[in-house]
């Protein structure tokens, strides 16, 4: 469902990604996990469009992404890192108006923003407007967007970051019976547990390059997923000479 192949983003001397190789399968909950500064939202940026590769490709059901943009993103849902929203827009107005741009009827884009929005617990919240809404609720608001039009594959960057624990989990019910039912999810998170519950298969990235990928099992080695994480990411580093932290101030 989505194949990337020696993907590579360089900011003037800093490479970001260096040859990123991935394959996802459809119904599969792909789990992208990494210390900060690692690559992930490089990399997922450039998997759903936003970012052109300086080298590379992107295939989603088959379709390349920077040579049939067009095709290939109405394909793709996307959930990118700090998006800028319609925020003067009501919730309701926003998850309208992004159905229609992806050809929606009117009758169906009212229709599955209201599902959405009781599947995403915002059913209360749609009458205002998106800039009063909390962080969370941004999050749930976006999830939503990315979801109204149906797409083969979901690209979410830090979907639940900042949402609550009853909306997470709402959220990650929503996903598996999508995953279920056939469409493809690619996710980054730090938080290892939920990675652990949620995905059939992860990949980390350090350094801008993957490290290990394939099953949670197969990741993990016979330890948890943050164990293993920690390792990939170079362990933990001795904190030393902060003595002056216990003394506190008078």
């Amino acid at each position: 469902m989505l194949e990337v192949d020696g993907l590579r983003k360089a900011f003037g001397r800093a490479t970001a990604v260096d040859d990123v190789q991935l394959s996802v399968r459809q119904g599969s909950v792909f789990g992208f996990v990494g210390p900060n500064g690692a690559g992930k939202t490089t990399t997922l940026s450039m998997v759903a469009g936003l970012l052109r590769p300086d080298a590379g490709t992107v295939r989603v059901t088959g379709i390349d992404v920077w040579a049939e943009p067009a095709r290939a993103k109405s394909r793709i849902g996307v959930l990118p890192d700090r998006m800028r929203l319609f925020d003067r827009l009501t919730g309701a107005q926003m998850l309208y108006y992004t159905a229609v741009l992806h050809g929606l009827d009117r009758t169906t884009a009212v229709a599955r923003a209201d599902d959405l929005a009781v599947a995403l617990g915002l059913d209360g919240s749609l009458e205002r407007p998106v800039r009063d809404y909390s962080v969370g609720m941004v999050k749930k608001i976006s999830l939503a967007a990315a979801l109204v039009h149906s797409p083969a594959v979901l690209v979410l960057d830090e979907p639940f970051e900042s949402v609550d624990p009853v909306s997470t989990a709402q959220a990650v019910d929503l996903l598996r019976r999508y995953a279920a039912a056939g469409g493809t999810v690619v996710l980054s998170s730090h938080n290892m547990d939920l990675v652990e519950r949620v995905c059939d298969t992860v990949a980390v990235i350090v350094g801008g390059r993957i490290l290990a990928d394939g099953t949670i099992d197969e990741v993990r080695d016979g330890r948890s997923l943050e164990e293993r994480f920690v390792e990939l990411a170079g362990g933990r580093v001795a904190v030393e000479g902060l003595e002056w932290l216990t003394t506190f101030s008078a």
